[in-house]
């Protein structure tokens, strides 16, 4: 079954310059700050429930996995760190075969309509499609948050980021995650990079520009115990590299569902 929804892709700013969005929202606006162009299209997207076997990391760019978290509360990062990383790093290098998986940070999400993001503990569904990482970001992120030699080595072989994304507290019904495969995206077209401003440097992701050849999948009504995969960058060849992805108002969604809660964390995962 599929829905018809309306996606936010991104557009060049107008006047040529280069494209940047701030990281945090400005505290009077509750507005992120950025140059470039958002533009709605409405686009079909595909429930893959029950055919989930079809799309894999190296594939599709994206790989669902049920598996329970033993951590259950989410809601005190020193404890989402000491609990819930362990368990993630274990499930990954098992999805994955990964030999190292090093987790860098996470976000707990949760849709609360109307509200401003204030700080980074506010942060609401990202309503914008977009891949998380570009080479040069990637390879930066590695040197970032390893020791220089260790990071030297790692980068000379294959690695990816990955996040792990989860709902949490119930399922993922009022505002899921929408994946679009790899195989339909135009590498060469369609993909912009856009500075990423943080109040002390400076990192980078991709805007999506619109294709109407992108071929958009969600898992519907995602539940606690499943998750998905999600490749921000591979460093192989001949492979998925990324898959673009947002969140996004799902028409068949009840009313008076419960508003989207989820977690993903971000990890560096390295082969021998």
């Amino acid at each position: 079954s599929t829905v018809s929804a309306e996606l936010v892709y991104f557009s060049p700013p107008l006047d040529g310059s280069r494209p940047f969005t701030s990281i945090n929202a400005d505290a009077k606006t509750g507005q992120r700050a950025n140059n470039w162009v958002p533009e709605v299209h409405t686009v079909e997207i595909e429930n893959v429930r029950g055919k989930e076997s079809n799309y894999a990391l190296d594939t599709a760019g994206f790989q669902y996995h049920t598996r329970p978290s033993k951590h259950a509360t989410f809601s005190d990062d020193e404890e989402i760190r000491g609990e819930y990383y362990p368990e993630s790093i274990e499930l990954i290098k098992e999805v994955t075969g990964a030999s190292k998986v090093v987790l860098f940070d996470h976000t707990v999400r949760r849709h609360r309509p109307g509200s401003t993001e204030t700080n980074e503990s506010k942060r609401q569904p990202v309503a914008q499609v977009h891949v998380d990482q570009t080479p040069d970001s990637a390879t930066a992120r590695v040197h970032r948050h390893l020791p220089a030699a260790e990071a030297e080595k790692l980068v000379k072989k294959r690695f990816q980021i990955v996040n792990l994304w989860r709902p949490i507290s119930h399922p993922a019904i009022d505002y899921p995650l929408a994946l679009c495969d790899y195989r339909t995206v135009d590498v060469q077209k369609d993909l912009v990079p856009v500075t990423l401003v943080y109040p002390d440097r400076e990192g980078e992701t991709y805007g999506v520009k619109f294709n109407p050849s992108h071929r958009w999948k969600y898992k519907k009504d995602m539940k606690q115990d499943e998750v998905v995969l999600i490749k921000c960058y591979d460093s192989a060849k001949g492979v998925a590299v990324f898959t673009p992805h947002t969140g996004f108002k799902d028409p068949s969604a009840p009313g008076g569902a419960p508003l989207r809660e989820s977690i993903e964390l971000r990890a560096l995962v390295f082969y021998e």
